[in-house]
């Protein structure tokens, strides 16, 4: 098997519903990104601390390895802290079986029997009694990964089947899937029967295969996301620019209300007499906010498409590569406050004197020994409402409840 198969697992969502992307795909260089990696540093602390809280390596090895991994540049202390969750929920899902459960970490699961040359590697695989668990650990802070139906976790758990049913025969029954996002404090889940899984593998099978020989048509849509022709792929472009269309047809459509069967017209329309037809209603809005999401960045992956075009030497009708915006940075930091103190500039003018942040001094110090010290003076008020779409996996925002975290936070302030 190659290392990276055509339809991988992680991008099923993607060639599911659009199966020419992964052909489309594969005209475009391959990058990774520092978030990619990232990611993988983030990966390998949760499996060394799995692997130590479940007694499958010893407290070295675990040292050893963190060790190692802190010398990467990407490194970040906040992995420890994500790992520490992300093995607290996998020591309460094992709590949720009867008896001992099997655990593994980084399990290779073979899933060509639905996808042609597809693989993957499951984060964590536990079974136990009737029941199959699959958790998946998810690094990224950008959008929360939904467990309902996901594509990617089935797979795996089709993987996980083939490789365990030969040992365990019918007695695995029921399929339980997990993703776990501690920086986004997003943690879904998901199950479904073993029949109704394997029924779903049968209709993704001859998907796949269609999509495996570049037949089919292209479909845009939020799958277009991390695709690596995103920005220059023409069914997007007609979807984008669609939303323009779309948009002017609703607006044509206000306009038609003021005739003389305007009356008649709002009413067909689903709207009041009395309304102010110049703005938009909730569902004009919802319309709106649904046909322009992926506008914006779009748009920026076609920014850059087009400047790296012109980079290269291709140019693009009217516009061109100019010089950036440049901020004023020494060019020896130390060398030049040294020379501001020697010539008699007092040293409070040059430095200021500012108390670590909350999550520096838990760096410094250590989670365990900042929570005995400082624990009680630390508090998590709640955060600023922001628009999501209502399959979004996070609770939906009270107002009451975020109006006495504000009372109870200037209560404990004055105390």
């Amino acid at each position: 098997m190659s290392k990276h198969a055509l339809l991988s697992p992680s991008s099923a969502h993607r060639w599911l519903n659009c199966p020419l992307a992964p052909r489309l795909e594969a005209k475009f260089p391959e990058q990774t990104s520092e978030y990619a990696m990232e990611g993988t540093i983030a990966h390998s602390v949760c499996e060394i601390a799995a692997k130590k809280k479940f007694k499958k390596v010893k407290a070295a090895e675990y040292n050893k390895v963190i060790k190692k991994l802190k010398t990467n540049e990407l490194w970040d202390d906040e992995m420890l802290r994500t790992a520490e969750t992300y093995v607290e929920h996998l020591a309460e899902r094992q709590m949720s079986f009867e008896n001992e459960p099997y655990i593994a970490f980084e399990v290779k699961v073979d899933i060509s029997d639905y996808v042609p040359e597809a693989f993957g590697r499951c984060d964590c695989v536990m079974f136990g009694g009737n029941t199959l668990i699959i958790t998946d650990y998810k690094h990224g802070k950008g959008v929360p990964v939904s467990a309902d139906e996901n594509p990617q976790l089935m797979l795996y758990a089709l993987g996980a089947l083939k490789l365990y049913q030969p040992l365990f025969g019918s007695a695995l029954q029921r399929v339980e899937i997990y993703i776990d996002q501690p920086r986004l404090d997003s943690y879904g889940s998901w199950s479904c029967t073993t029949d109704e899984l394997l029924a779903w593998g049968a209709s993704v099978k001859p998907k796949a295969q269609a999509a495996f020989m570049g037949f089919g048509e292209y479909h845009a849509g939020d799958w277009c996301r991390f695709c690596r022709a995103s920005g220059s792929c023409k069914a997007q472009a007609e979807q984008n620019m669609g939303a323009f269309d779309d948009f002017k047809d609703l607006v044509d459509k206000q306009a038609e209300v003021l005739t003389p069967d305007g009356a008649e017209q709002l009413k067909a329309m689903g709207r009041e007499l009395n309304e102010n037809v110049a703005i938009l209603t909730p569902d004009e809005i919802s319309s709106v906010l649904e046909r322009g999401k992926n506008l914006v960045e779009w748009y920026e992956k076609v920014k850059a498409n087009a400047l790296e075009a012109i980079l290269g030497g291709t140019p693009i009708p009217g516009y061109k590569a100019v010089e950036g915006r440049s901020a004023r940075a020494w060019s020896n930091q130390d060398k030049a406050l040294e020379k501001l103190l020697a010539s008699g500039i007092e040293r409070a003018v040059i430095y200021d004197s500012v108390p670590k942040t909350l999550a520096q001094l838990e760096k410094v110090l250590g989670t365990k020994k900042f929570k005995e010290l400082v624990g009680e003076f630390v508090t998590k008020p709640q955060s600023k409402p922001t628009l999501a779409p209502a399959s979004d996996s996070r609770k939906e925002f009270n107002s009451a409840s975020a109006d006495f975290a504000e009372v109870a936070a200037k209560d404990n302030g004055e105390k």
